[in-house]
């Protein structure tokens, strides 16, 4: 059974390992990919966001972040599930669990930056509401697109 727990210290590791084998996957690791990686609590969890940590059998198989921005902008950033687990929907429970934080917590727009390369998680992101925005910019150099879904 998947369970979806809020990030705690004990799964600091586990949350930079998912990501970082993720991202070595299709792309190279960029400065902003370090910068969350090594220090979620500094730049994700102490700025106002949140990370949950999906756990197959108590084992983190999956990760996903709701960045704050600024003023009432949210990302969904970093989200990664283990290629050993993929196909059970551990990353549609993730995005499901940011979605409904974001509306917990009053947020009227999430955004997030993608590459086209990656059908199955654009798909995911199209079927739960999520829609394609134009001319952008992105602070990854693999982040040619950009969704957002009003909440």
């Amino acid at each position: 059974m998947i369970e979806i727990v809020t990030y705690e210290p004990q799964y600091a590791r586990a949350f930079h390992d998912l990501n970082k084998e993720w991202i070595t996957t299709f792309f190279e690791m960029e400065a902003e990919d370090y910068k969350y990686l090594e220090n979620p609590e500094t730049y994700i969890i102490n700025q106002g966001g949140y990370i949950f940590i999906a756990l197959f059998d108590k084992n983190p198989v999956g990760a996903c972040a709701l960045v704050k921005h600024g003023n009432n902008e949210y990302e969904l950033s970093k989200m990664a599930v283990s290629p050993k687990a993929q196909g059970q929907k551990i990353g549609q429970l993730l995005v499901e669990k940011i979605i409904a934080t974001a509306k917990d917590l009053g947020i009227a727009k999430l955004y997030l930056i993608t590459n086209s390369i990656l059908k199955p998680a654009i798909a995911l992101y199209e079927k739960l509401g999520f829609k394609h925005v134009q001319n952008f910019t992105s602070v990854y150099a693999r982040g040619d697109v950009k969704m957002e879904l009003l909440l």
